[in-house]
């Protein structure tokens, strides 16, 4: 693992000292100059900014001295598993997930999180536990065609429908599709116990080829309580561009990731519609009912709607666009267009740019990225976004380091 900058490792002791959590940490770093300044606050000053009181200042106090050992043993451990740290100020750290209003300061990866190319464009898929087959089948269905077109798939490593949706984007041919596991407890536990294959999998420690990454912001040995669970859900709706709800009963969790995902972050919520009578859907059939989500019944649905946050997401603009206050809820009218006489053309046969014409005309033959830079000449950055577009348009697809078109 690579050496822990003095930055993150501030941001280390910070998470693990009681009584801060990742509001208070902005609020004190805006408030006192830096993260490392907050290290060195006696309590006079800590008790100075605003949301601390005396009690809690003194806990804080007391805490940060404490912190210094942890972080040191804390730092072993995360070398021993092989977890590396990655703190908000980093530029690796997950664009999407900085927008939101409490995004960890900190998060523990075990695996390979490439925000930057590989999981650009992330779609999280969530649901119960306790599912049906057709919720498995489904979750399994969508994951699968997504990550095909170059979506990673995020979810939180559960059984039911979470377990499905990492397995359907593991199942891509070739090297395997792009997922992350957002964790419920410290990964120096696996939980549940019956997916450690699965983890190992998705971890690279199997067949020594990463397939994405598992993701924590709890300290390593933290145990999995039921109380991590709903501050974990923030994460999955933060990493992604929006949210797949599938099989969903009233009291699922997973309705706390879509509720946020629209209320909080701004994000694109979709739901799968299922059987009227069976309580493991009616979750998520109110939810689209109350326009809260829009009803998508093929993965060409999400493709197609995820297009434009994918564009702002590439030219920096997806905050302004899609960030925290600035969602929508639809109306029932809303989530689904009316049917029209004609057939409506497929996000394949959408409108290309000139640059996305060239990419397809290159295509003749497969050809690398690197064959295709020398022949176009186009911005590197901007070739992989229309790559990216065309996969998502389903125009063209990779086998191995080849990019093909699509018949």
């Amino acid at each position: 693992m690579p050496p822990v900058s003095p930055e993150t490792r501030a941001l280390l002791r910070l998470t693990l000292t009681p009584g801060l959590g990742p509001i208070s940490i902005a609020r004190l770093a805006e408030s006192l100059g830096s993260h490392a300044a907050i290290l060195t606050a006696n309590e006079h000053a800590l008790r100075r900014v605003k949301g601390i009181g005396e009690d809690r200042a003194r806990t804080i106090a007391r805490g940060l001295v404490e912190s210094e050992k942890l972080a040191d043993d804390e730092i072993a451990l995360a070398d021993q598993l092989g977890v590396a740290l990655l703190g908000i100020h980093q530029l690796e750290y997950p664009p999407l997930l900085r927008q939101i209003p409490d995004a960890p300061p900190l998060l523990y990866i075990r695996g390979n999180l490439d925000a930057a190319t590989l999981d650009r464009f992330p779609i999280a898929i969530v649901g119960s536990r306790s599912c049906t087959l057709y919720g498995t089948e489904q979750a399994e269905r969508f994951a699968l065609a997504l990550a095909q077109s170059g979506l990673t798939i995020v979810s939180g490593g559960a059984r039911g429908i979470d377990t499905a949706a990492h397995r359907g984007a593991l199942r891509v041919k070739g090297t395997g599709g792009r997922t992350l596991a957002v964790l419920g407890c410290g990964l120096a536990h696996c939980y549940p116990p019956d997916n450690h294959d699965l983890f190992e999998t998705i971890a690279g420690s199997l067949d020594g080829q990463s397939h994405g990454a598992l993701i924590s912001e709890l300290p390593l040995r933290t145990p999995p309580n039921a109380e991590n669970f709903p501050a974990r859900n923030r994460i999955i709706s933060g990493l992604s561009l929006g949210v797949l709800l599938i099989e969903a009963g009233r009291k699922s969790g997973a309705l706390i990731t879509a509720k946020q995902a629209v209320e909080d972050h701004g994000r694109e919520v979709f739901a799968l519609p299922a059987r009227v009578d069976s309580s493991a859907s009616f979750g998520s059939l109110d939810l689209i009912k109350s326009g809260g989500a829009a009803l998508v019944t093929h993965p060409d649905d999400l493709l197609a709607a995820l297009e434009s946050p994918a564009r702002h997401l590439h030219n920096g603009t997806h905050e302004a666009r899609f960030g925290a206050g600035t969602a929508v809820l639809r109306t029932a009218s809303e989530s689904a267009p009316e049917p029209a006489l004609f057939s409506v053309p497929s996000p394949r046969d959408a409108a290309l740019t000139p640059a996305q014409s060239a990419i397809l005309a290159a295509l003749d033959e497969p050809r690398t990225l690197d064959d295709l830079a020398r022949l176009i000449s186009i911005d590197p950055a901007a070739l992989r976004a229309d790559i990216t577009i065309l996969e998502i348009r389903r125009r063209l697809e990779r086998h191995g380091s080849l990019l093909a078109r699509r018949a």
